[in-house]
């Protein structure tokens, strides 16, 4: 056991001892939805996460040219739909396709295109891009039909362009929040970005109080200030290569008051240093002591959770 780990273990022990469990309050993120089965940021993938038992439903967000905002991981089209095939003449002169350049309407023309081999059929064109608002009547929906409580987690994908653009990305995502009652410190969402800048715009020029995350980079973690982090969010979200290199970035996130949700876990891609993503999880989960994590296979990760309950 290296000494990093050992300490990561100890400081675990030490807060069981105080009567803080390390199996306490972790949540499921489902990445994109449940994307390791099915097209990513479609109410189909949104659905199966929260029948699979995700506490909270990722939603990446764009910007259409009429204002819209709509769930898209990528700052263009071309990789999740079939823009290139229906609107061949619309790429700008580097090939890519923008939303921005399109209304809603043409995007709601599309469909959804699997982009990672071994997961839904490519061929199959079933499912039509979401609205923001649609992934969250969704989930309200659900959450009205099964008595749960499941969040959202929003990420502000590129906001700066948007804004740049002349689109009122920032504005229109906390109208949104606003108008299906997510406000305040305790509303049932976690707002994402890599941005610092955006999130500290949020906080003073909006006056957001929403818990927000900063999102990090392997890079970025080695080079954060916990504490000036907490001055303006409530977590962190890092690569998980960085606890994997380092565990105590949780304790010193924790000891700054920040939560600490890494990205990605995958049941069909793994470091080879874990014989499955179960034991990758269990690791980051009850020995690095996570909060929880983002996962495209949300019914991998409520089962170790669960597990690790009893």
């Amino acid at each position: 056991m290296s000494v990093n780990l050992r300490v990561v273990t100890l400081f675990t022990v030490v807060l069981c001892l105080l009567g803080f469990s390390a199996f306490s309050e972790k949540i499921v993120i489902a990445h994109r939805g449940a994307s390791g089965y099915v097209n990513e940021h479609t109410l189909a993938a949104y659905a199966m996460a929260y029948g699979m038992g995700a506490d909270y439903i990722e939603q990446d967000l764009g910007m259409t040219r009429d204002g819209v905002l709509i769930c898209m991981h990528d700052r263009t089209l071309e990789r999740t739909s079939n823009v290139a095939e229906v609107f061949p003449d619309r790429k700008r002169e580097n090939g890519k396709y923008y939303p921005e350049d399109f209304t809603l309407a043409e995007i709601k023309s599309l469909r959804a295109v699997e982009s990672v081999p071994m997961r839904f059929p490519r061929a199959l064109r079933l499912f039509q891009m979401v609205t923001f608002e649609e992934a969250i009547q969704l989930i309200q929906g659900l959450n009205t039909s099964t008595g749960r409580d499941v969040g959202i987690y929003p990420e502000l994908k590129d906001a700066g362009s948007y804004e740049k653009a002349g689109l009122p990305f920032l504005q229109t995502f906390l109208d949104v929040l606003s108008r299906y009652g997510y406000e305040g410190p305790d509303a049932k969402v976690y707002v994402q970005c890599f941005s610092s800048g955006i999130l500290k715009q949020l906080r003073e020029e909006y006056q957001c109080t929403l818990p927000l995350i900063q999102l990090m980079s392997s890079d970025m973690v080695e080079k954060a200030d916990m504490k000036e982090v907490a001055a303006y969010a409530q977590g962190i979200g890092p690569d998980k290569k960085a606890i994997d290199k380092d565990p105590t970035v949780v304790a010193r996130a924790h000891e700054a008051g920040l939560k600490v949700h890494p990205y990605t876990f995958r049941a069909d891609a793994y470091s080879s240093k874990y014989k499955n993503v179960n034991e990758e999880m269990e690791l980051f989960l009850f020995t690095y002591d996570i909060d929880g994590g983002f996962t495209d296979h949300p019914d991998v990760m409520r089962q170790v959770i669960d597990a690790g309950k009893k």
